[in-house]
C-alpha cells in the first residue's frame, strides 16, 4: 500500500511516484513543511472532536486556517484535511503530531497556533470542558506555559468579537 502522507507530497511538488526518499531529496524543507501541515492540522481536528460533534462550522474554520497560515488553495486545504483526518484516525495519540510541532515550531507559533485552537473551540459559541481540556493537554505537550495559552484564549476572544 502506497503512503499517502507521500503521495500527498509527490502531488504537490508535481513529481511522479518515486522511492520513499525521492521526494526527500528534491526539497527536503518542502517535505518537512507539509509534514508540519499534517501534524498542525491533525491537532486541529483533535481539538475539533474533542466534544464528539465536529461542526460545519469547525470544518469550515479549520479551512480557513489552513488556507491563510500555509498560503494553500482551497483544493490543496481540503486534501490536507482529508489527510490530516485520516493520520489522525490512525494514530495511537497525540505525540507523533505534537513532537513534530514543538520541535519545529518556535514560542511564537505555538502561540498563533494555540490562538488558532481557541479560535476554533468558539466557533460554536461555547467552549465545552472536553475542548478545554484537550487543548491544555495539546499546550502542555507543545511545552506552552499557561500564561502564553491564556494570552492566546484573550486574542482568539478579541478577534472573535471584531469579526
Amino acid at each position: 500500500m502506497t503512503d499517502p502522507i507521500r503521495m500527498f507530497f509527490q502531488r504537490q511538488m508535481g513529481l511522479r511516484p518515486r522511492p520513499a526518499d525521492a521526494v526527500s531529496a528534491r526539497d527536503p524543507e518542502a517535505d518537512e513543511r507539509r509534514r508540519l501541515h499534517v501534524a498542525a492540522c491533525a491537532l486541529l481536528l483533535e481539538l475539533a472532536h474533542a466534544d464528539e460533534e465536529f461542526s460545519e462550522d469547525e470544518r469550515i474554520h479549520i479551512e480557513a486556517v489552513m488556507r491563510r497560515h500555509f498560503a494553500l488553495d482551497e483544493d490543496t486545504a481540503q486534501e490536507l484535511i482529508a489527510l490530516a483526518q485520516m493520520q489522525r484516525k490512525e494514530a495511537i495519540d497525540l505525540y507523533q503530531f505534537t513532537r513534530l510541532v514543538r520541535e519545529s515550531y518556535d514560542l511564537g507559533q505555538k502561540t498563533v497556533l494555540a490562538e488558532i485552537m481557541w479560535g476554533l473551540i468558539m466557533t460554536d459559541g461555547q467552549i465545552a470542558h472536553d475542548e478545554a481540556y484537550m487543548l491544555r493537554k495539546i499546550a502542555n505537550l507543545l511545552d506552552l506555559k499557561p500564561g502564553y495559552l491564556s494570552e492566546a484564549r484573550k486574542r482568539a476572544a478579541s478577534d472573535d468579537m471584531t469579526a
